[in-house]
């Protein structure tokens, strides 16, 4: 697959049009040694050639001035225009304050070489003081009582000024979505959260498009190693998920994309190895049967892969309602 044709596509809230398949750019360092910003320019070019339209970014993975020089080289190179690729980047804790939120975007406007965004999230409902790598005594990221609903404020801005297309949030839980909700003018196009088999969100998922909200699902193979969580559960390895492939000649992964394509949400694997791209990209040939969703949905035990420790004053901070 050559185009970015074959991608289904959602519609926003706000009627712009973005890819349900997207490259997730994820780094958790502070700093990327030089062949690690490499490696993350390279996979973006490779995507483009494979057809991924959809790149998933943030200020935090300090990796988008080599994901902005791959979409420069690509669009030099007559292969995609500007207008054809879809690019969201993540507003860090750091930058909560609202008059520091604008200025944030525009700095990650600069490194990706870009005029605008397509879409701009607020990466946790949690704001952290200035030094974002600064722990406390037990090893949490020391918090500052900014409010959420104040940067979303800062966040509508933007959006105003031309600067981003859509806004959104990541890591919302059900009451901090219907907080948002109360004082938008401008209501958040997805809530970017973990996602999978394991940790289905459906109530979540049940609130946010009962709002016109769609869910952004990241980890949607059991990321961030593709190890075992919590309990020792590699989800690559679910024996469920194997026999629904074994019955479509797919691969593990392809079912568990398929199955977010297939429930209406959007899904951004990471992968810098060309031959997963091209695997995780061909996923529009088969559909899983309802008795076989139903399989998939039946292994939620609301574990999670992706843990985050917000600040010591938040430190009961609850990801979800879910029991």
């Amino acid at each position: 697959m050559s185009s970015s044709s074959s991608v289904k596509m959602v519609k926003f809230n706000n009627g712009q049009q973005y890819p349900i398949l997207g490259l997730g750019t994820w780094q958790t360092k502070p700093e990327l040694k030089e062949s690690e910003q490499t490696e993350i320019y390279n996979a973006v070019k490779s995507a483009i050639d494979i057809g991924y339209r959809h790149f998933d970014c943030a200020a935090f993975y300090n990796n988008e001035s080599s994901i902005g020089k791959a979409i420069a080289e690509k669009i030099k190179e007559g292969v995609i225009k500007r207008e054809e690729i879809y690019i969201t980047s993540k507003l860090w804790n750091n930058k909560h304050k609202p008059n520091e939120v604008e200025g944030a975007l525009k700095n990650s406007l600069k490194l990706l070489g870009l005029d605008y965004l397509d879409l701009y999230l607020i990466h946790w409902p949690v704001a952290t003081t200035e030094y974002p790598t600064v722990l406390d005594s037990e090893g949490r990221y020391i918090g500052t009582d900014d409010s959420y609903l104040d940067t979303w404020k800062a966040m509508e801005q933007c959006a105003q000024l031309g600067l981003t297309k859509s806004i959104g949030i990541s890591n919302f839980n059900i009451k901090q979505v219907k907080d948002i909700l109360k004082i938008a003018t401008i209501k958040p196009a997805v809530n970017q959260v973990e996602n999978h088999p394991y940790l289905t969100q459906n109530k979540l998922k049940e609130v946010c498009e009962s709002n016109g909200i769609l869910l952004t699902a990241y980890g949607p193979l059991g990321s961030p190693y593709r190890g075992a969580n919590s309990k020792g559960l590699v989800l690559l390895d679910e024996p469920i998920v194997k026999q629904i492939a074994d019955k479509h000649k797919k691969t593990n992964a392809q079912v568990l994309l398929r199955f977010q394509v297939q429930r209406g949400v959007i899904v951004i694997p990471k992968s810098s190895n060309l031959e997963r791209q091209k695997e995780n990209f061909d996923i529009w040939n088969f559909e899983i049967s309802k008795e076989d969703m139903d399989l998939l949905q039946s292994l939620n035990q609301n574990l999670r892969y992706v843990l985050f420790k917000p600040g010591s004053h938040l430190k009961d901070y609850p990801f979800n309602e879910e029991p």
